[in-house]
């Protein structure tokens, strides 16, 4: 039987690093193994027009990339990438598009359609807040751009019922929708308790200190001022505690701003940029997960990764992140709520969370794996071909 050809549309693909990014990758290095043939078509944000990446072939378009300092990417194709959309999408037997408000999934659609070719469309994240002018640029976005995108569909994946209800406020038909929800990478993220004693000794931790890990892009929609307003509440009642925070963005001299001012210093260390293979290092060194977002979450794949290291996650009430929080796992507050943040923060610091490690990594196993979820991938596909 001869090779399916997908061709993947993406805004950015790596190794710029963002969560579609990631689904991608980890989506189509597998289904390479299930005898796919995968490219992905993808602005060029680096030198070379054509690369690889884990087998998987990438086509590069050029575009305008405009919002990505004030971290929002949002690449236009400019004329001269039509020619690269046509021939890609004209030999490849299914198109996946990612994101519904992209310029590039509405190239990818429409010609699509002209070629008769099935597409298949996955929405990652629900309406994300910014202020008042974005908001409305947002908005007028997803009912042109979205909703033509949703309507030549002829499946959209969400990635939680959170995701579903947004697109269906767009217009999208429900019998096209299909809940898939995100997956982990349950080897490489893993618990690893002879690493934490180590870890903690290069970065300066006290074994006996309570560690609480985050993992997020420093812009507003993250949630990052809300935590470290609850963070300076929190060390005021257990100065025992101490923050990492992983990730960088177009925030990052406000946050160390404030931290300065705060005086914590101590308590908030902020890590940086780090690599997906030292990331399982850092969740081990921590001994319960923070997300703090305000708005535009999907299903958040760092919260995936943190709990199947074994960590307890504490979230807010933002995207599907409840739909896979279980009883004991976690707890969820409010968004943009630091006293109800501080309360399950002092909350965890208080418990002996290692006896729900076993039971929390092997529930991720059994329902969050990405083999699992690209198993439920290729019969999408396979319904279309």
């Amino acid at each position: 039987m001869p090779q399916s050809k997908l061709c993947v549309v993406t805004h950015t693909f790596l190794p710029h690093v963002g969560g579609i990014e990631k689904v991608v990758y980890e989506q189509g290095k597998r289904l390479i193994q299930k005898d796919y043939n995968v490219k992905v078509v993808t602005s060029k944000l680096y030198k070379k027009r054509n690369y690889s990446i884990g087998g998987i072939n990438v086509q590069t378009y050029n575009s305008f990339n405009i919002g990505f300092r004030l971290g929002i990417p949002y690449p236009i194709p400019n004329f001269s990438s039509y020619k690269t959309f046509k021939e890609t999408i004209k030999s490849s037997d299914l198109i996946h598009a990612h994101g519904h408000p992209y310029l590039s999934s509405l190239v990818a659609a429409r010609l699509a359609k002209k070629y008769s070719k099935p597409l298949v469309v996955t929405q990652h994240n629900t309406f994300i807040q910014y202020n008042a002018l974005w908001n409305a640029f947002e908005r007028l976005n997803d009912l042109t751009v979205g909703k033509e995108i949703l309507k030549l569909a002829d499946r959209i994946i969400v990635v939680s019922s959170a995701t579903r209800k947004y697109v269906l406020s767009l217009g999208a038909d429900s019998k096209k929708i299909v809940v898939l929800h995100n997956g982990v990478d349950i080897q490489r993220f893993r618990p690893e308790d002879v690493i934490k004693e180590e870890m903690r000794r290069k970065l300066g931790i006290h074994k006996d200190a309570k560690v609480a890990l985050s993992v997020r892009r420093l812009v507003y929609k993250n949630g990052i001022d809300t935590l470290i307003k609850s963070a300076e509440m929190v060390v005021q009642k257990n100065s025992n505690l101490v923050f990492l925070v992983i990730g960088k963005g177009p925030d990052l001299s406000e946050v160390k701003e404030r931290i300065r001012q705060l005086k914590l210093e101590k308590n908030i260390k902020l890590l940086g940029f780090i690599s997906d293979e030292e990331l399982p290092f850092y969740y081990n060194t921590a001994d319960f997960f923070i997300l703090p977002s305000k708005s535009g979450e999907g299903l958040p794949l760092v919260s995936l990764e943190a709990m199947a290291c074994g960590l307890p996650v504490i979230a807010t009430k933002v995207g599907g992140i409840e739909e896979i929080m279980e009883e004991n796992f976690g707890i969820i507050v409010p968004p943009d709520n630091p006293d109800s943040l501080k309360g399950a923060i002092l909350d965890f610091s208080q418990r002996d969370l290692s006896i729900v490690k076993k039971d929390l990594r092997l529930s991720m196993e059994l329902k969050h794996s990405w083999d699992e979820n690209v198993q439920k991938l290729t019969k999408i596909y396979e319904e279309l071909i």
